[in-house]
C-alpha cells in the first residue's frame, strides 16, 4: 500500500505553509475504534463510522475499510446484484482490483488507486466482485467503500457513473516533502480533484513518512474526518493519539493537522490516513439496508420499488451469473 505513488514526492505542487496568525487548528473532538465485521459474500471489513454519531458524520452515512488482505486462491469474494437509492457510493481501490457493473450500462475494472463514483439517486442495481483472474489467483485486496447522502432535492436524480482512474487524482505535497496527498474530490489549497459530487465534499488519501508533519486548510463550512488506514500518529492541535482503524472526529477550524509518529509498526512503512469532510445536509435521515431515504414511508417506497422491478434490471450479459 498505496498502488498511486511517485518517486520523487517534492516534484509535486506543493500547499502552502499554513500562517500561525490566521490559522486555526480544529481539535479532535471523538475517537472511535472501527470493529471488524464481514460484508457481501464475506469479505473482512472495519466498519470505520461505528460509534460517531450522524450529526457528526453528515452528510456521510457509512465507510468500510475493505481487506486489507492477501487472499489465497480461490478465496476472492465480493457483493451479489443489489439496489440502491438515495446517496451516493465511492469505491476507492487501494491495492488490488474490484470489477463493477450497474443496470445503467456503468462499470468496469476498478484497479490499484482508481475509484468508482455511483450516484444512486432514483435508483439503480449494481453489483461489485474479484475479476475472475484475481479468484483463480489470489491476491491484495485493500479499499473504502464510502456512502454519500444526497439531499431531498437530490434523492431522486437519475443515476450516474463516473469512473476515476488513478492518475486523474490530484497529488501533491506537504511543503517539506514529508507528505503525499492524493485529493480524489474537493479542493485541498486550490487543488481541485477530479471527482464530481452533487453534495460538496472533499476526500484526499494521505501518505505520511515517519516524523512528517502536515496542516491541511480545510473550509469551516465542512466538518472534517480522519480515518487511519494503517500506521500510527497523531491529529489535532493538541497532537490526539490515534492508529489503525480508528477515526478522529474534529472540531470547528479552519485547518488540521496530522503527525505520523517516528517510528511505525514493522506493518506499515508509513501512516496512511483519509481525510473527509462535507458540508452537513441538515436533514432527517432514515437508512435501511441499501437505501438512504428522509422518511420511514420513503424507505417503506423503495422496498416496494425494489421488488416491483422499478429501480432497474439486471443486463443480459452481466458478471456473477
Amino acid at each position: 500500500m498505496p498502488a498511486v505513488t511517485v518517486d520523487d514526492v517534492l516534484a509535486l505542487e506543493r500547499i502552502g505553509t499554513p500562517d500561525p496568525l490566521t490559522t486555526e487548528l480544529r481539535a479532535v473532538r471523538q475517537v472511535t475504534t472501527a470493529p471488524h465485521g464481514l460484508e457481501g459474500e464475506g469479505f473482512p471489513v472495519r466498519r470505520a463510522f461505528a460509534g460517531a454519531s450522524l450529526a457528526d458524520l453528515d452528510p456521510f452515512v457509512h465507510m468500510d475499510q475493505m481487506g486489507e488482505i492477501d487472499y489465497a486462491p480461490g478465496e476472492p469474494k465480493g457483493t451479489p446484484w443489489h439496489p440502491h437509492r438515495g446517496f451516493e457510493t465511492v469505491t476507492y481501490m487501494i491495492d488490488g482490483t474490484f470489477q463493477h457493473q450497474d443496470s445503467i450500462g456503468g462499470g468496469g475494472l476498478i484497479a490499484n488507486g482508481a475509484t468508482q463514483w455511483m450516484t444512486a439517486g432514483a435508483g439503480i442495481l449494481h453489483i461489485e466482485r474479484p475479476p475472475e483472474d484475481l479468484v483463480v489467483s489470489g491476491g491484495r485486496f485493500h479499499g473504502i467503500q464510502l456512502w454519500v447522502n444526497l439531499p431531498k432535492r437530490d434523492k431522486w436524480v437519475p443515476p450516474r457513473y463516473q469512473g476515476i482512474e488513478p492518475h486523474t487524482a490530484t497529488l501533491l505535497s506537504s511543503p517539506d516533502g514529508g507528505a503525499l496527498l492524493r485529493v480524489i474530490a474537493g479542493d485541498v489549497d486550490g487543488h481541485r480533484g477530479p471527482g464530481v459530487t452533487h453534495t460538496p465534499i472533499t476526500l484526499v488519501h494521505a501518505t505520511m513518512s515517519p516524523g512528517a508533519r502536515v496542516v491541511i486548510p480545510w473550509p469551516r463550512e465542512r466538518n472534517a474526518l480522519v480515518y487511519v488506514l494503517a500506521g500510527r500518529g497523531s491529529v489535532g492541535g493538541e497532537g490526539r493519539p490515534v492508529h489503525t482503524g480508528q477515526l478522529a472526529v474534529l472540531g470547528a477550524g479552519n485547518a488540521l493537522a496530522i503527525t505520523a509518529d517516528p517510528s511505525q509498526d514493522s506493518s506499515a512503512a508509513a501512516l496512511e490516513v483519509l481525510v473527509l469532510g462535507g458540508e452537513p445536509i441538515r436533514e432527517p435521515v432514515a437508512a435501511y439496508g441499501p437505501f438512504v431515504m428522509n422518511t420511514r414511508e420513503e424507505l417503506a417506497q423503495a422496498f416496494e420499488d425494489f421488488h416491483a422491478g422499478r429501480l432497474g434490471t439486471i443486463p443480459a450479459e452481466h458478471i456473477g451469473h
